[in-house]
């Protein structure tokens, strides 16, 4: 059994052979200052270049050194998923593995989240990134994802972060949910927080974010209004849609009818057609949010996982 620690730092890498061992360095120099236990899990996410061999190297010599070597390059979400459950500390810290992060900032993350924050996440306020290429789409990225999700943060974008592991435990990610980290604590209830953290110019290697990135993104975030509004009652969303179509095909089916009473042909009218798929429609849609219900149920009882979280219990 592995003995756990209070900090676990998790850093995902891809093709990041030159920056490992000065950000490893710059991490202890940051983490032996606090006086914690810690260790440093180096998820290598399929790395193509020598990244493998350069973390051999380094465990023999940094013992708070965990490398852990995925299959093949699985995307940025799922290499922090794998560090977050290796890990054993109370207080999980993440961060990119090219040096643009600053380690310095780690141990003023873990000091703001003791002030009873559940999420701290990183603000890149003076961003050493293109202006047009990469800061101006964040800045857009990081106000739709407010307006859809309601937390307002200055930089969802930011891998530096400090999370309490209660939080972390109770969520799933896939696809690129790690961006979305605040948000889905926000549903379990946390205690979210920003704070500016330093950010520096990218000194090896190349940028592993194309336009492609913006696409999923975008769908994820479709995902994570959905849960957020709608995670424990999905009958208010397919449910209301579906009394609103069977609603509208009855009132259309009513008048067609008073029409045909009157001695009209309506026959070929197109109402008559939209009122049949309406109908169909919103017996569909209701049937839909039946489903939904019945799904999300099997879901928490089977997992045994509460629609609700209690943050602290006050005895006398």
């Amino acid at each position: 059994m592995r003995k756990k620690v209070d900090i676990s730092i998790v850093i995902p890498i891809f093709n990041e052979e030159e920056s490992i061992a000065q950000l490893i360095q710059e991490v202890l120099n940051a983490m032996k200052k606090t006086q914690q236990s810690f260790e440093i899990i180096v998820v290598n996410d399929g790395s193509e270049d020598k990244s493998e061999q350069v973390l051999s190297d380094l465990i023999k010599q940094v013992p708070e050194l965990i490398s852990v070597l995925l299959r093949k390059n699985y995307g940025q979400t799922s290499a922090m998923a794998a560090g977050f459950d290796i890990s054993s500390g109370e207080i999980i810290v993440s961060l990119d593995g090219d040096l643009q992060n600053d380690p310095a900032d780690i141990p003023l993350l873990i000091n703001k989240l003791k002030e009873g924050f559940d999420l701290v996440s990183g603000w890149r306020y003076k961003r050493k990134d293109s202006q047009f290429r990469r800061k101006l789409p964040s800045k857009i990225a990081n106000k739709l994802i407010g307006k859809v999700t309601g937390v307002h943060l200055n930089d969802y974008g930011c891998s530096l972060k400090a999370y309490r592991r209660e939080v972390l435990s109770d969520m799933n990610l896939y696809g690129e949910l790690h961006r979305f980290l605040p948000v889905l604590a926000n549903i379990e209830g946390g205690r979210i927080t920003e704070m500016k953290v330093n950010h520096r110019s990218r000194k090896y290697g190349k940028s592993k974010y194309g336009i492609d990135r913006t696409f999923r993104v975008m769908m994820d975030l479709l995902t994570i209004w959905f849960l957020n509004r709608f995670l424990t009652r999905p009958m208010y969303v397919f449910g209301f849609g579906g009394i609103i179509a069977i609603l509208s095909s009855s009132l259309a089916t009513i008048y067609l009818l008073i029409a045909k009473i009157s001695g009209e042909d309506i026959g070929n009218r197109p109402l008559l057609t939209f009122a049949l798929i309406l109908g169909i429609a919103g017996v569909q849609l209701f049937c839909f949010g039946l489903l939904g219900e019945l799904q999300i149920r099997t879901y928490h009882e089977s997992q045994g996982r509460p629609i609700y979280r209690i943050r602290k219990t006050l005895r006398g």
